[in-house]
């Protein structure tokens, strides 16, 4: 029974990174805290400081983050409205950025969070 759990996060108990789970978990997410998280861009940085906090823990290097944020913000981007300027630009920026571009926006929208 605790491995279906597992099978459903996208970070495993053995620090495994599965980005094909990214979608699932923020699915997961309280449609409430959902817009908590998103209502404002501070607390969309505050709640990915923490989390990059959390995959820094358990020995992720910048380049998983920055996929795991490529992922994050991939979903976004596809799937949720922008609820300010911030979100609105990021998501545009995303949307005409090829993958390179993409990954390089990751990287720094981790920088961004850590410097939070």
């Amino acid at each position: 029974m605790g491995n279906l759990r597992e099978s459903n996060h996208a970070i495993t108990k053995d620090g495994e990174l599965r980005t094909d789970k990214i979608g699932e978990t923020i699915d997961r997410i309280d449609d409430d805290k959902k817009d908590r998280i998103l209502e404002d861009f501070e607390s969309f940085k505050k709640y990915l400081h923490n989390r990059i906090k959390i995959g820094e823990s358990i020995g992720l290097g910048e380049e998983q983050l920055a996929k795991v944020a490529q992922k994050v913000a991939g979903y976004l981007a596809e799937n949720e409205k922008p609820r300010n300027s911030e979100e609105k630009l990021l998501q545009e920026l995303w949307k005409v950025g090829d993958e390179e571009q993409r990954h390089k926006l990751a990287h720094m929208l981790v920088k961004l969070a850590q410097s939070s």
